[in-house]
């Protein structure tokens, strides 16, 4: 199965590629910050297509078109361009993240960090790799020699769950925090060592489902802001190597 969701990341991908930089149609969902293209529709179509020839009977659940056939013990979780902003206005740091869980479980999972041809992707206890190399979360137990990587709700002008607080309190305890736009890129970017932790609110399971297997697979570790256990329908996400993780939580517990 891995293969497959490999398989079909990439192809959307390549439809997210060839899509840059050209013109294409933008629409609103609901707010001027929340954007959808024209691309994001077709990549989505792309993989729904592929996942209806060659499993026709499990569910899908994407950003764009919802939720389908719920009766499958499968399914497939799409999101058809993760940093649609960023996409809209030719910033090149964007992604395609498929996940396919089985009974709630997820079982494998891919992001492909479309213009870095960066294809990150994980199974269910067998590791996670970048263009088929191993990675690992890094070591360091530092969060003052820690970078970080958050990022914002689309209503954060009501601050939910303190969002700035937070954000300007790790500011002060880090050595640095970077917003890059594609969660599903900041969850490659812990699994891979990069970056030692991630915290962000209000996301949704099109953008954890794939990010939050491969943290997990490298050795890392995805809760909530109380340290609970989280599915994919959760609204607190906190992943980290493990080794700064209970400082982050204390921090986040603090505001």
């Amino acid at each position: 199965m891995i293969e497959k969701v490999i398989e079909i990341t990439k192809i959307a991908g390549e439809v997210v590629r060839e899509g840059f930089g050209k013109n294409f149609e933008i629409e609103l969902k609901g707010s001027v910050t929340n954007l959808v293209t024209e691309i994001d529709k077709k990549s989505e179509q792309v993989i729904i297509d592929f996942i209806k020839k060659n499993f026709n009977n499990h569910s899908v659940l994407a950003e764009e078109s919802g939720f389908s056939k719920e009766s499958s013990e499968y399914v497939w979780v799409i999101d058809p361009i993760d940093g649609t902003t960023n996409f809209a206005h030719g910033l090149p740091i964007f992604s395609v993240s498929v996940g396919l869980q089985k009974n709630g479980e997820t079982i494998c999972g891919a992001v492909y960090d479309v213009m870095r041809d960066a294809m990150y992707s994980a199974e269910l206890n067998s590791g996670s790799y970048l263009n088929g190399k191993k990675i690992t979360v890094n070591a360091n137990a530092d969060l003052s020699r820690s970078v970080l990587v958050t990022g914002f709700p689309y209503d954060i002008a009501e601050n939910p769950n303190n969002a700035v607080e937070k954000f300007s309190a790790f500011l002060k305890k880090s050595r640095a925090i970077r917003r890059l736009g594609s969660a599903a890129i900041d969850f490659c970017y812990v699994a891979q060592g990069v970056f030692e932790g991630f915290w962000e609110v209000s996301l949704n399971p099109w953008d954890i489902c794939a990010g939050k297997l491969l943290v997990e697979e490298a050795g890392g570790i995805v809760t909530d802001f109380n340290g609970n256990s989280i599915d994919i329908f959760s609204k607190q996400i906190l992943a980290t190597n493990k080794l700064i993780h209970q400082e982050m939580l204390d921090i986040l517990l603090e505001h």
